[in-house]
C-alpha cells in the first residue's frame, strides 16, 4: 500500500513539475515539440501543432513539429497523453491533421469507445470538428458504430469526405501534383 502511494505521488510530482516548466517557459510552442510529443499537442496560443516530414539536401528524412491554423476549442497549452493516444487508437507518428482515419471502423470503434470518448476531450474535440467538416456528426457516427460498424463506415463514405492531408502550416516538404493546380474553373458570368 505504501509504494501505491509513492507511485500517486512521484506521479503528482512529475505532472506538477511539467507544469511549472510550461509556465517558466510560457507555454507550449509547437515549434519546440520534439517529434514524440508533437502529434496532437495544442499550443498556449490554442492552435494545434502538426508533425510533417521533410527530405533535407542530403537525402535523409527528417520531421519537424509546426503550428497549424487549426484552433482547438478552449483547449491550450496541452501535449495529449500516452493513455489517450492508445485509448484512441491513434499513433505519436500521425503526420498532418486528417479526416481518413474515419473511414476505418477499427479506429472509430475506439474513437467512440467509453476510455477515448468520455475521458479524452482534445481529441474528441479534434475528430468532432474533423467530422463535422465532412458532414457527419461524431455523435450520430459513434451511435452508428456501436449498432452497425459497416453502415456508419458507409454513411461517412456518402457524406462525401475527401481523405485530404488538412496542414495549415508551411511545408518545406517536396511539391505534390495538387500545388502545380491553379484555381479552380469557374463558370463564366452574364
Amino acid at each position: 500500500m505504501g509504494c501505491l502511494s509513492s507511485l500517486y505521488s512521484l506521479a503528482a510530482l512529475a505532472l506538477l513539475s511539467s507544469l511549472l516548466v510550461q509556465g517558466t517557459l510560457g507555454g507550449i510552442t509547437c515549434e519546440q515539440l520534439n517529434k514524440e510529443d508533437c502529434a496532437f499537442a495544442v499550443s498556449s496560443s490554442g492552435k494545434r501543432c502538426v508533425l510533417e516530414k521533410y527530405v533535407r539536401r542530403s537525402g535523409e528524412e527528417a520531421y519537424k513539429c509546426t503550428t497549424s491554423n487549426i484552433e482547438a476549442d478552449k483547449l491550450k497549452d496541452l501535449v495529449e497523453t500516452n493513455q489517450c493516444i492508445e485509448a484512441c487508437g491513434l499513433d505519436r507518428d500521425t503526420l498532418g491533421i486528417s479526416s481518413d482515419s474515419l473511414l476505418e471502423s477499427r479506429f472509430t470503434k475506439k474513437l467512440c469507445s467509453p476510455q477515448c470518448y468520455q475521458s479524452c476531450p482534445n481529441i474528441v474535440d479534434l475528430y468532432f470538428n474533423l467530422a463535422a467538416g465532412e458532414g457527419v456528426f461524431l455523435p450520430n457516427l459513434c451511435e452508428t458504430q456501436s449498432k452497425n460498424p459497416m453502415r456508419a463506415k458507409a454513411e461517412i463514405k456518402s457524406s462525401g469526405i475527401n481523405p485530404v492531408v488538412l496542414s495549415d502550416a508551411p511545408s518545406i516538404s517536396p511539391i505534390s501534383s495538387a500545388d502545380l493546380l491553379g484555381s479552380p474553373v469557374m463558370p463564366p458570368s452574364y
